[in-house]
């Protein structure tokens, strides 16, 4: 019997150290990426099964924060990660510039909704589509007496005091919204935010005023309030903007094998084109995440057509929100912020 429980032993130490080895010597992919972290854990364990010859890892952060991150790692001539997948595309331009990015024409390129930019030689692609829109509470205000535009959430004296936006200083989304209603508006909307005493915060905080009143009515991802109608049966509702939703077409990229953290770019082709395929896509709806591919799988829970969103969005010019990044926070944080 003691014999018996040697062998049983040798054999599961055999086991485990095999397995250790194998999963040691898997190659490696590292993902930052700004997406739910609920969403990232699902997709997880769908990569495990889709890719099992590889050892496929996420980093989850704001845009803002995962931009910082890279900035540090840049200046040891090496990244931690293969592939980026942020919010804000004017960032892809950035790494584009740099040198950064790993060119690569995916075969799932066809089926991107025509609407929706990407790079022509395959430095990035749209992944998902984030939509800024306005919200309201309907069980506290009545829609009729809010605006239905974003210029009216800056410009209507009714609702000062109880508007509430994202920070474009952290949130890469937030950045292009302000972009965005700048080349529409002038800076004079960011006088108006600051006349109509915006609050700058989270968007959970906001969503917590919603729900008690503090706000009228927020700016915020369209996903945020699909995500508590679904898991709540939240009240909270959905304005799309009469001057235009700011659709945010976030982009996926590969770092070349030059800066990448394991140099496996030929891996991150494969993952680029299951990301973008109807089956990769499904998990960006179940996120509450628009498709960016022309004929869906579903659109978001309680959602509007996506097609429709995009045909009608507030333009936006991603070199120019590039160009003046720096300008815009720092233009945001003296009028609106002090």
């Amino acid at each position: 019997m003691k014999k018996f429980f040697i062998f049983i032993s040798v054999v599961i130490m055999i086991f485990l150290c095999s397995s250790a080895f194998g999963a040691a010597n898997k190659p490696k992919i590292m993902i930052y990426t700004s997406m739910y972290e609920d969403i990232i854990e699902s997709m997880t364990e769908t990569l495990s099964e889709k890719f099992p010859d590889y050892d496929i890892k996420f980093f989850y952060g704001g845009t803002g924060t995962l931009q910082a991150k890279i900035a540090a790692e840049r200046d040891s001539g090496k990244l931690g990660c293969d592939m980026l997948m942020v919010a804000d595309p004017s960032y892809a331009l950035e790494l584009k510039a740099d040198g950064l990015l790993h060119a690569y024409i995916s075969s799932e390129a066809k089926n991107i909704l025509s609407d929706l930019e990407f790079d022509p030689e395959g430095y990035w692609y749209p992944v998902r589509n984030l939509n800024m829109i306005l919200a309201y509470n309907p069980e506290k205000f009545n829609k009729n007496d809010l605006p239905k535009s974003f210029k009216g959430f800056a410009y209507n004296s009714s609702v000062k005091n109880f508007i509430s936006m994202p920070n474009p200083l952290t949130a890469g989304t937030a950045l292009v919204a302000i972009s965005a209603l700048k080349n529409k508006y002038g800076y004079e909307y960011f006088n108006k935010l600051a006349e109509n005493n915006v609050m700058v915060e989270s968007g959970s905080v906001a969503l917590t005023k919603l729900e008690t009143g503090e706000c009228k009515i927020i700016m915020i991802l369209e996903e945020s309030i699909l995500k508590k109608r679904e898991e709540e049966d939240s009240s909270l509702e959905v304005i799309y903007p009469e001057d235009g939703v700011i659709c945010v077409p976030s982009p996926i990229m590969t770092i070349n094998d030059k800066w990448s953290a394991h140099g496996n770019s030929k891996i991150c082709e494969k993952l680029t084109d299951w990301f973008l395929s109807e089956e990769g896509q499904k998990y960006i709806v179940k996120g509450w995440m628009h498709s960016v591919r022309k004929n869906p799988p579903a659109i978001p829970y309680d959602s509007i057509n996506t097609e429709n969103i995009v045909k009608n969005s507030m333009p936006v010019d991603w070199q120019k929100c590039l160009n003046e990044r720096s300008e815009l926070r720092k233009n945001f944080d003296e009028i609106v912020k002090n």
